[in-house]
């Protein structure tokens, strides 16, 4: 559980610099370029991503369980993690109207993922991982309206056309987790 969560920490702070302390975050991009930043924000996500896939891994051959969700939530986190996987595509599809009604469909992608499979597991190292990255959406999708309406921000109409692309895209990565790589990767077959 300590690697779990010593990842999470370093994971979730990493990504809270521009929630927290954004303008320490400009003077340092500035003072450091681009590159330099991203290359340092890359070697400390890896890190922490590392300790959460290994401490997970340890906390799941112990696991604490807190509860036991019905049967029922299974099916709806297939439904939730769906719409998650499309709003991720949207993020990376330009011109959709997904991005353009949402702005941030990354951070909501990963909201109704971690939603998703809080309902539908009931264990400890579930509800730390999965509750810290729903916290952390929670403040960071706040955080990012906030800078969108403080910088006048709009975004342009989407198209049809990239919309259902984006649509497209995210159900055939959610397929291929679903009924392949999540078993592979993560050891559970969510779609048997």
């Amino acid at each position: 559980m300590p690697y779990l969560i010593f990842g999470l920490v370093i994971f979730l702070v990493a990504h809270s610099v521009r929630i927290a302390a954004d303008d320490w975050r400009t003077r340092v991009l500035a003072r450091l370029g681009e590159l330099q930043w991203k290359g340092l924000f890359s070697v400390v996500s890896v890190l922490g991503l590392g300790l959460i896939i290994w401490g997970f891994g340890e906390t799941r051959m112990h696991p604490v369980q807190l509860w036991q969700p019905p049967t029922a939530m299974r099916h709806l986190a297939a439904l939730l993690t769906l719409g998650s996987f499309v709003l991720l595509a949207a993020a990376y599809v330009p011109g959709n109207s997904i991005k353009a009604r949402v702005h941030h469909p990354m951070v909501l992608g990963v909201k109704v993922w971690a939603l998703a499979h809080l309902l539908a597991n009931g264990n400890l190292a579930h509800v730390l991982l999965f509750g810290s990255f729903l916290l952390w959406s929670i403040f960071d999708f706040a955080a990012a309206q906030r800078r969108d309406r403080a910088s006048a921000c709009s975004y342009p109409p989407g198209r049809a056309g990239a919309t259902v692309v984006a649509i497209l895209a995210g159900l055939a990565v959610w397929l291929a987790f679903a009924f392949w790589l999540h078993g592979m990767l993560i050891g559970v077959r969510p779609m048997g």
